[in-house]
Parts: structure tokens; C-alpha cells; sequence
């Protein structure tokens, strides 16, 4: 009987099945579509598939972007074998602050607020400093959240409702 209760409370701790990745067999996969290579969640910007080998495998050639570092990636798998892709979620969060520590205080749809993501650098953190601070516009944070890790990766001017 006690096994039982040790076994319902695993089920109930998980995170309803989610997955952070998924199988998918290696002829599968696209360009532009994401796959985990040395464990980072990449999106493939380039791939290339060699001919059959005399030991019979065909190989896939991948050339893939880190989604969160933008580090370049490269894999080579036979096509019949099966790689890990992630699950990559896009939302859209409104900005309510940026905090002195440079974390973006951000509010879902469902009026939760958020306040782990990062102030990113370059491009993106300039975008959302310009359109916020500078011009004090309603803005809204495209987020990236793949394999427990989450970052901003574009910002607009929030439509006026």
C-alpha cells in the first residue's frame, strides 16, 4: 500500500507530461525548424544529406544556430536515426517595468506577471530600451522558452486597444 501512495504523488509532481523535447527521426527534420544538438535547443539553418556509404547509411549534415546563445552548431547523424527536437513556445508578454538589475517585469495575457527573464544585449535589449524608456510606448516582449530556459528575443509598440 505504501508503494501506491509513492507512485501517485511522482504522477501528481510531474509537469502534466510536457515534455522539454521529442523524437523525431533525422530525414525529418527542416530547415528553419529547431533540434537539440550537445544538448542546446538550435533552430537549422543548413543541412545537407551524403549518399549512401558502403556500410549503408545515409548522413545528415546539420548546421544549426544555439536560439538563445546564437552560437553555430554543427551535427552529423545518419537520417535514420532519431534526434531530439524541443519544444519551443513563442509568447507574447506585456512590459509593465525594467528593474535597476536590468530583469524585464512582464504581464501575461491572464494578468500574471513574470519577472526572471533578462534585459537582452544587443539588437533585441536596445529595441526594448528604446521603445519603453526613450519613447515611453506600451510595449509588448516576444519571449523564447525551450528546454527550461526562457529569453526576449523582439519587441513592438503594443497595439492600442
Amino acid at each position: 500500500m505504501a508503494d501506491d501512495a509513492q507512485h501517485e504523488h511522482t504522477f501528481e509532481s510531474a509537469d502534466a507530461g510536457a515534455s522539454t523535447t521529442y523524437p523525431m527521426q533525422c530525414s525529418a527534420l527542416r530547415k528553419n525548424g529547431f533540434v537539440v544538438i550537445k544538448n542546446r535547443p538550435c533552430k537549422i539553418v543548413e543541412m545537407s544529406t551524403s549518399k549512401t556509404g558502403k556500410h549503408g547509411h545515409a548522413k545528415v549534415h546539420l548546421v544549426a544556430i544555439d536560439i538563445f546563445t546564437n552560437k553555430k552548431l554543427e551535427d552529423l547523424s545518419p537520417s535514420t536515426h532519431n534526434m531530439d527536437v524541443p519544444n519551443v513556445s513563442r509568447r507574447e508578454f506585456q512590459l509593465l517595468d525594467v528593474t535597476d538589475d536590468g530583469f524585464l517585469s512582464l504581464m501575461s495575457d491572464g494578468g500574471d506577471t513574470k519577472d526572471d527573464v533578462k534585459l537582452p544585449d544587443g539588437e533585441v535589449g536596445e529595441k526594448i530600451s528604446k521603445l519603453f524608456i526613450e519613447d515611453g510606448k506600451d510595449t509588448n516582449v516576444i519571449v523564447l522558452a525551450a528546454m527550461g530556459e526562457e529569453c526576449a528575443i523582439d519587441a513592438k509598440e503594443a497595439p492600442r486597444g
